[in-house]
């Protein structure tokens, strides 16, 4: 396995797998690597000749200088990982290689990054996606994978995509989550012994939630319900808990159509999101 820190030396790599007409898949992160992002390299690998992994903690993306501080980094530990995974090329840069002296533009995705996290954290989702379109065009990759755990990203990645002309397949995975139903999240590892044995009652909640709107229960009762749960288990905020069209994350008044209930919580000093579908 390779480990790259330029986008000169990403380019070079590249360019000679390109000269033997192989398919380049990447898997975007930003390190702490655990299970679900190993998935996401598994699939990556099973689509593609050459996998690229990368790993930039991206600090346009905090509104928060605490959170981006606080964020995990495992550097040694993730290139173990991902030598054990046969990951061809691991390209970490530091924030002066992506951002160099001047930068002085930003990718604004109107629409999908309104509402949800874009209403409680200002300018993260103009981070997301700005870092996201110079990965995609400096890997070159034919294939990305994300997954659907950060659902809103998965649609501002999309729409960057599409907007921009960027010649890539955007590829979705399912939520990878621990046996007790919590969606696995960096950020897992900063819960206490205690808040991470209440952590998985908020997929528990979305659960339910999702369950009786199928059964038609009107969705302002169901959420109501299910709000009420969160708090009631030790989550000292809920941010949000919506019903969102699959297609557009238009806000839906009950599952007429593909439908997916978000949420993002507060438990302790963590900051946990989640979403299931309703169909």
């Amino acid at each position: 396995m390779q480990i790259v820190r330029t986008i000169a030396a990403l380019r070079d790599r590249v360019a000679d797998w390109k000269k033997d007409a192989l398919k380049v898949a990447v898997v975007p992160t930003m390190g702490a690597l655990h299970e679900a992002h190993l998935a996401l390299v598994r699939r990556a690998k099973a689509s593609a000749d050459r996998t690229i992994v990368t790993i930039f903690v991206n600090p346009t993306q905090f509104n928060d200088p605490r959170d981006l501080a606080n964020y995990p980094r495992t550097d040694e530990r993730d290139h173990a990982l991902l030598r054990r995974e046969a990951v061809d090329l691991v390209f970490a840069p530091e924030p002066s290689e992506i951002y160099p002296k001047g930068f002085a533009t930003k990718v604004f995705v109107a629409g999908v990054s309104e509402g949800l996290c874009g209403a409680f954290r200002p300018g993260h989702f103009e981070g997301v996606a700005t870092v996201v379109a110079k990965l995609l065009l400096q890997t070159q990759a034919d294939l990305a994978i994300f997954g659907e755990k950060d659902y809103q990203q998965l649609h501002v990645i999309r729409r960057v995509v599409r907007d921009l002309d960027i010649p890539v397949t955007i590829v979705a995975e399912p939520t990878f989550r621990e046996s007790d139903g919590l969606a696995l999240s960096s950020r897992n590892v900063l819960l206490s012994p205690e808040e991470r044995r209440v952590a998985p009652k908020l997929s528990e909640a979305l659960l339910r939630a999702a369950r009786e709107m199928k059964q038609g229960h009107a969705a302002a009762d169901v959420l109501a319900r299910a709000r009420r749960s969160i708090l009631e288990a030790g989550f000292s905020t809920v941010q949000y808990l919506e019903l969102r069209a699959e297609k557009d994350l238009r806000p839906l008044d009950g599952p007429s159509e593909p439908a997916r209930l978000l949420v993002a919580a507060i438990l302790g000093n963590v900051r946990l999101i989640d979403n299931v579908p309703v169909s």
